[in-house]
């Protein structure tokens, strides 16, 4: 049985549910029963339009939700602090719901579909009484395209229908493409705080009681509690990675939590280049990379999410199936990433950060020194010498990607663009190489599948412990994480019968030497790694063999002109054998966490890396 298949409770004698012309009656016949049971006051379905979102924003700021800031600082822009507890996603009430516990895997929480339903009932139940529902229907993905999908979420927060307003294609048009055979994903949110007559509202409610729950084999997505973005706004990590995921196995294609880059080398080859890191290790400055080395160019496709398919002739494409950029503001800054910050100067929505006096916006690393004083992301004054960061670690901006300066003309091409390389990195200190290229797609998905991060303000835990991130995927897969190696290569292996699969590499922009220090610069230097890179797939540099793949020979890239040593390049790529043996004992106990389902050629991977780490002096 559904969730609402059994209203529990009559609508308020005022609530009307009209549709407009054309829309699909399964779509109208799921908003009514939502509306029966969860009862709000108003029932309002989304157009998309720029007079909507101006409707919106000013009631938010009437309400105290939203802050306007300066209009001549920065145009069209407005603040948002949220609950103090309702900061970040919330892993360990992020369920999948799949029929059969095996099909979750090990690192999700599986609750069965029925218990859960039986709870999102009673929680839903009434939770949008005194509120507004409103109704959304999105693309993920240009409209109209191939790999395009499509849903539909309700929520009672204006907040998130600003949000998907910005991460999506949401509105009429999304509509229009959805017929009698067109499959969309349902997704349900509220904030879990209905209001009684009379009762006032607060700025941000919420609810302590948060679920966000997924049903991969009936599309569904049902969030309670939280107005906080990753738990909120459905289209992007729940639907885009846990929900696509699974259609993706079913389908034959591939939900990453992968940036996509469009390169062009100074002989004017074009390379298109996916990479996954974690979230807050670096995404959003390589997805806006500014090259240091003449002649080469970088422009943006996307920032967290690619989709990534066969083509007509069976070559793996990548769209960007979002619309903005949900991106983390500390460590943003114009020393850092001045493409971000000039992507920032209007129509931006800021979460958590703090407030100027002369109404601007900080947070930090935006510039090298803190203002003498700010209203801080709680509402409290702040000075340089509190004991307190000034913005939340995980504070946000919500922008259109059409603002970026460096976005590509074709980054919404329906077709998508070719792939030609796979980059994986994380954050680690030590052992993991500068960069790597793996011997082969089974080794590129053994680094996907083996790679570890120092986990950051976006995730649960205690911040710098490391953890495996198989595919920067460990939150976000909504299948058997050992199912989503295999599907990677079924898809790799008919992608090489096509003619060619994309190279893979790995990436560690964060080795520290002895004192801790950062050995390799970063930010626009990165294009030193990224061009021996695409010179290994057109043949022009060397590489040596090591326990990680194929790296660098000597001279192949200029580490001076990136402003490092000798001394720190040999560091770069220094080989510990005993440390190295006890990293493949930590993948080893990691990948035996998964069972049976680990694929043959994973394990071989790792017996791989085992013999070279053996053969070490």
């Amino acid at each position: 049985m559904a969730i609402i298949d059994q209203p529990l409770r009559e609508p308020a004698a005022s609530v009307s549910v009209p549709s407009p012309d054309g829309a699909d009656p399964r779509i109208v016949a799921w908003v009514e029963r939502l509306a029966l049971h969860a009862t709000p006051d108003e029932v309002v379905w989304c157009d998309g339009s720029q007079p909507e979102r101006a409707r919106l924003i000013r009631d938010m700021v009437d309400a105290g939700t939203l802050v306007a800031l300066d209009d001549a600082k920065r145009p069209g822009s407005y603040l948002a602090r949220s609950n103090p507890e309702d900061v970040a996603r919330v892993e360990s009430r992020t369920f999948i719901c799949s029929e059969k516990e095996e099909d979750a895997g090990p690192t999700n929480n599986w609750v069965p579909p029925s218990a859960m339903r039986e709870t999102l009932h009673g929680m839903f139940r009434g939770a949008m009484t005194g509120r507004t529902m409103y109704v959304m229907p999105f693309a993920m993905g240009p409209i109209g395209g191939p790999l395009t999908r499509y849903g539909v979420q309700v929520t009672d927060s204006p907040y998130v229908v600003v949000s998907m307003g910005t991460m999506t294609r949401m509105g009429h048009a999304a509509l229009a493409e959805i017929g009698p055979d067109t499959e969309w994903v349902r997704c349900a949110h509220t904030v879990g705080a209905p209001l009684a007559p009379g009762q006032a509202d607060v700025p941000w409610p919420c609810n302590p009681i948060k679920y966000i729950s997924h049903f991969p084999e009936t599309r569904e997505v049902w969030s309670h509690g939280s107005a906080y973005g990753g738990n909120a706004i459905l289209a992007k990590k729940a639907f885009a990675l846990r929900i696509a995921s699974a259609i993706g196995q079913d389908e034959g294609w591939l939900a990453a939590h992968m940036l996509l880059l469009k390169v062009t080398n100074p002989r004017g080859r074009v390379f298109h280049v996916a990479a996954a890191f974690p979230s807050a290790c670096g995404k959003t400055n390589f997805a806006m990379l500014q090259p240091t080395i003449p002649g080469w160019k970088v422009e943006t496709l996307g920032d967290d999410i690619a989709w990534i398919a066969p083509g007509p002739d069976g070559r793996l494409r990548a769209i960007n199936p979002e619309a903005g950029f949900f991106g983390v503001a500390p460590g943003t800054g114009w020393s850092t990433n001045p493409v971000a910050m000039d992507t920032l100067t209007h129509d931006v929505v800021f979460t958590n950060v703090a407030l100027t006096d002369d109404g601007d916006v900080w947070w930090e690393g935006m510039t090298d020194e803190a203002p003498a004083h700010l209203t801080d992301w709680l509402g409290q004054d702040w000075t340089p010498d509190a004991d307190r960061p000034a913005a939340h670690p995980n504070s946000r901006f919500t922008v259109s990607a059409a603002q970026c300066p460096t976005i590509s003309d074709d980054w919404d091409d329906p077709a998508g663009v070719p792939l030609d390389a796979i980059i994986f990195g994380g954050r680690r200190a030590t052992n993991v190489p500068l960069v790597s290229q793996a011997a082969s797609w089974e080794h590129g998905v053994f680094m996907g599948a083996t790679l570890a991060s120092e986990r950051t303000a976006a995730a649960e835990g205690t911040v710098g412990e490391l953890r495996r991130d198989p595919f920067a995927m460990l939150p976000f897969c909504g299948v058997n994480m050992a199912d989503h190696w295999q599907h990677w290569l079924e898809v790799g292996e008919k992608a090489e019968a096509a003619g060619g699969a994309p190279a893979i590499f790995q990436v560690n922009w964060f080795r520290k030497d002895a004192d801790g220090k950062f050995l390799w610069p970063g930010f626009g230097e990165n294009i030193h790694a990224l061009a021996w890179m695409l010179d290994r797939i057109e043949g022009r540099t060397g590489a040596v063999t090591s326990p990680f793949g194929l790296v660098p020979e000597d001279g192949a890239i200029d580490h001076a002109a990136a402003g490092v040593s000798d001394e720190q390049w040999s560091a770069l790529f220094g080989l510990d054998k005993a440390a190295l043996s006890a990293e493949a004992d930590d993948a080893a106990a990691f990948l035996d966490s998964y069972g049976a389902k680990v694929p043959v050629e994973v394990r071989e991977q790792l017996a791989v890396m085992r013999g070279a780490i053996d053969s070490l002096d």
